[in-house]
């Protein structure tokens, strides 16, 4: 068989998880990190990255309502997706998944943004008329009482949801690393670090995606940029990087010194297979750089230009490298036989069902709707802090 060494069963050639179960994992880890972010300002106080606050909770809301989307297309019925709700199965995890989503998009991140917004709603509902009236007299429901004590239980109870939230993005994302760490199987998955690791490198990537996001709408709307606010989630993301890092190399280290009956076969697919996507990409390109340059802003004086450029390339990276971990956890993990023997490779299509093509605009639909939400409701900070000489770009 083409693309095919030593002995494979015909069953273990084809790969059943393509690059849409690489996507899902990569979009639930990025709202979990947005939530994160946006829980440092509200939870923890941190009023430096408070201008970066309404755009997570935009961006996490905007990438869970896409998150179940390559699921779906990856399902022969999707339409059965919905008896995971209706006939519930507390032993599978992904059943699960459907009540912590619910759980974690209704009753969390809905209801937060709400809290939080329903002032702004409350003023343009009054001083607009026609439809945009209509619209936002809707998403009032009703409540138009801006007085100080209903403010103050607004901003009391959107706490309290928040400090809610923060486990419930934990388990949104952790249970990802827990259905790959629990297939015993597989030695490539089954680590009780899988979750960790997958948690922490969610962190990372919603980080740095709206640290990614913040920066540009501020270069598109022509506005300045506050390096108090990007210098902040910089260094938190710095923090973030060095523990997921970590965690990485600690899995690594274990398995290297245990060196089981799998670890031959798993060496060479790591030296053969998977050494692009994994030594090139996820640990060259997509860690140790961009950790370098994350590192040497922290030990280092720039130019608040220069520093942009460092952030900026490094969240890139830092995203490849995400997306990177995800592919080879997932494809790599497919890539071997159970009998450590055989190993085979992965032709992903384009305008397949799976292909290359759904994946891109797959992605592109979270960013149609988060334009969509910045339109409804902006993030933007109405009374930015005063510019100071090397605070703002």
């Amino acid at each position: 068989m083409p693309g095919v060494d030593g002995f494979m069963y015909p069953n273990e050639v084809e790969l059943q998880w393509s690059v849409l179960i690489v996507l899902y994992p990569f979009i639930t880890g990025l709202v979990a990190g947005a939530f994160i972010l946006a829980s440092l300002e509200r939870v923890f106080m941190v009023e430096a990255v408070k201008p970066t606050y309404r755009l997570a909770l935009l961006t996490a809301l905007a990438f869970l309502l896409v998150a179940p989307l390559p699921l779906q297309m990856h399902l022969g019925h999707p339409e059965r997706s919905f008896e995971m709700l209706f006939t519930p199965h507390t032993s599978s995890a992904m059943a699960m998944f459907g009540f912590v989503y619910l759980w974690y998009l209704m009753v969390v991140l809905v209801v937060e943004i709400w809290l939080d917004y329903r002032q702004d709603l409350v003023l343009t509902w009054r001083s607009s008329t026609g439809l945009k009236r209509l619209l936002y007299g809707v998403l009032t429901l009703g409540s138009d009482n801006l007085s100080d004590a209903s403010l103050r239980i607004d901003d009391k109870v959107g706490r309290i949801v928040t400090i809610i939230g923060i486990p419930s993005a934990f388990m949104l994302h952790g249970y990802v690393g827990f259905i790959f760490g629990s297939i015993k199987a597989n030695p490539w998955w089954s680590t009780p670090m899988m979750p960790i690791v997958f948690l922490f490198s969610a962190i990372v990537s919603g980080i740095a995606m709206v640290l990614l996001l913040y920066i540009l709408t501020a270069k598109l709307r022509r506005v300045a940029v506050d390096m108090l606010c990007v210098d902040t989630v910089a260094r938190y993301l710095f923090y973030a990087f060095i523990v997921d890092f970590s965690l990485e190399m600690i899995d690594l280290i274990h398995r290297i010194y245990e060196a089981d009956e799998s670890f031959r076969a798993l060496d060479f697919m790591v030296k053969t297979r998977l050494f692009t996507s994994q030594i090139i990409l996820q640990i060259g390109l997509g860690t140790l750089v961009p950790l370098a340059l994350l590192a040497a802003t922290q030990l280092a004086t720039f130019a608040v230009r220069a520093r942009l450029r460092m952030y900026v390339t490094a969240i890139v990276l830092t995203l490849v490298g995400i997306f990177a971990m995800r592919w080879n956890v997932d494809i790599g993990g497919q890539l071997f036989s159970k009998s450590f023997l055989g190993y085979t490779s992965y032709k992903m299509g384009f305008a397949t069902r799976e292909g290359l093509l759904p994946a891109i605009l797959l992605m592109l639909v979270p960013f149609g709707i988060l334009f969509v939400l910045v339109k409804l409701l902006p993030p933007w900070d109405p009374a930015p802090r005063s510019a100071t000489v090397s605070g703002r770009v």
